[in-house]
């Protein structure tokens, strides 16, 4: 029998915000109000929810991001710090910490503003972090830094044989140069039509499908993992939740990487927020192995 590897020593570059979550019985109309029932601020952004998916997964992580000066700003680095997360990597800057503002429907589905804010404020690495991303198995990113400070990264890492992951979301046109430094590209379907032909010199192409589980390319075949099902509360962070764990099981193998992470994807949905909603690894294996509780 093969040995378990090792756990993931995972660098995450990418963005913390504060989101403010709204729910609502439907979401409101242009130029209409309507009364929400319930509200929450809980510490968020893609790349800290991908951190916590990815810690609670059980890999080694090491943050790289920033907060403003405000007063969100020590509640978002303790969100990391309890988590077990290496947060030296986390700076702060003047003005205010990035905020998304999230209003929840009562079928579960969302509408997101985003705000960067402080985390357009990470423009560099520092030999601190240039020396994390070098020693990591895996540096994931996001889109919701600086596009260039993305680039900076993922070619540092391709000099270290780090391997490259990137969630291409908010989606935009990235330059062909960064494309041929990202080693994983984990995307929704709506982002993969986006984004189209260039994702073909990408070598390992994971596409989620909701519903319908999420689909592997790339030199291991193609295949589709279908989905759990589990009663959906909450979709805000789902995502998230599927990248950050199929980072921190990417050395077990695409197909089960893929199997864990539509796992953690599906728990995700069953409770309110992003990082507060991520499963821990052992309600990961439950759901795998039919313990879970499932939909009525």
């Amino acid at each position: 029998m093969s040995a378990e590897p090792a756990p993931a020593d995972v660098v995450v570059l990418g963005s913390v915000n504060m989101d403010l979550v709204a729910t609502v019985g439907r979401r409101p109309a242009p130029g209409e109000t309507v009364l929400g029932t319930g509200f929450a601020a809980v510490p968020g952004g893609k790349g800290a929810n991908q951190a916590v998916a990815a810690r609670r997964s059980g890999a080694e992580v090491r943050f790289l991001g920033a907060v403003g000066d405000d007063v969100f700003a020590p509640a978002l680095r303790e969100s990391l710090v309890r988590e077990g997360i290496d947060v030296r990597g986390l700076r702060a800057a003047a003005g205010p910490s990035g905020t998304a503002t999230i209003v929840v429907d009562g079928d579960g589905e969302n509408s997101i503003v985003v705000v960067p804010a402080a985390n357009h404020a990470r423009t560099e690495l520092d030999p601190d972090d240039l020396a994390a991303i070098a020693a990591a198995d895996i540096l994931l990113c996001q889109l919701e830094l600086p596009v260039p400070v993305v680039a900076a990264g993922f070619a540092h890492a391709r000099a270290y044989g780090t391997v490259t992951v990137l969630n291409p979301s908010p989606v935009r046109r990235l330059p062909a140069e960064l494309w041929a430094l990202v080693d994983i590209a984990v995307l929704n379907r709506g982002e993969a039509e986006a984004i189209g032909d260039v994702l073909d010199q990408v070598p390992h192409r994971v596409t989620t499908l909701g519903a319908d589980g999420a689909r592997y390319d790339g030199p291991d075949g193609c295949f589709t993992v279908p989905a759990i099902p589990v009663r959906a509360v909450d979709t805000t962070g789902a995502g998230d939740a599927f990248t950050g764990a199929l980072a921190a099981r990417w050395a077990h193998g695409p197909e089960a990487a893929l199997r864990w992470a539509c796992a953690a994807g599906a728990l995700a949905t069953t409770a309110l927020g992003a990082t507060t909603a991520v499963p821990d690894a052992a309600t990961i294996a439950g759901l795998l192995a039919g313990r879970a509780p499932q939909p009525g």
